[in-house]
């Protein structure tokens, strides 16, 4: 500014670029972390027949006659629920008894319509249990029966955890594990209301 507010002269020499740095770092320059969205799903996802085709999971417990968790999987959306049979109720631990060989199976077994499959009840009288599964299109799909709403209940149980209502981990040992944490918890209330 030169003396009474008015604009000066310009300077005599043009400020020259500084050697350490050769160019404004704020600019775009193709390197850098891109900002474009990543692959959808992750491992264990399908596209989800019920949801317009979405990647999902969905979860496969086995319960006791309480509703407490013994066996958990996670699978693609899109996969049958009688594919993972064999593996939900193999993956049931030890129940200790006083004497004798512990018993590793439950005796009877109570699924609904998406099980009743030959290969399923072949399983299931392999392991020496006593299948227990709606038939397709003979029995009404209405009633949840005697038994099958101890396994919806515990399905609303584990969906109040907000961690696992909506996937956002890629991971499925991950996501797993957190079903785990939901169970144990489930099982830790159910240990409060008999024992405290």
């Amino acid at each position: 500014m030169a003396s009474g507010w008015r604009v000066g002269t310009a300077a005599s020499c043009a400020a020259r670029p500084s050697r350490l740095c050769q160019r404004h770092q704020l600019g775009s320059c193709g390197g850098g972390q891109r900002q474009r969205p990543g692959k959808k799903g992750g491992e264990e996802t399908g596209p989800n027949p019920t949801d317009r085709g979405k990647p999902g999971s969905k979860r496969h417990i086995l319960v006791d006659a309480n509703g407490i968790p013994l066996a958990l999987r996670i699978s693609p959306a899109n996969r049958h629920d009688s594919k993972l049979l064999e593996a939900l109720v193999d993956a049931v631990p030890a129940i200790r008894q006083c004497a004798g060989r512990p018993r590793r199976r439950p005796a009877k077994l109570h699924a609904d319509k998406g099980y009743d499959f030959a290969h399923c009840r072949r399983a299931l009288r392999q392991r020496a249990i006593i299948p227990r599964i709606a038939r397709r299109g003979v029995e009404s799909s209405e009633r949840l029966g005697r038994y099958r709403w101890v396994v919806e209940r515990t399905l609303a149980w584990f969906a109040r955890f907000r961690r696992i209502a909506v996937r956002y981990e890629r991971r499925a040992d991950i996501f797993t594990a957190f079903h785990h944490i939901a169970a144990s918890l489930i099982c830790w209330r159910f240990v409060q209301r008999w024992f405290c």
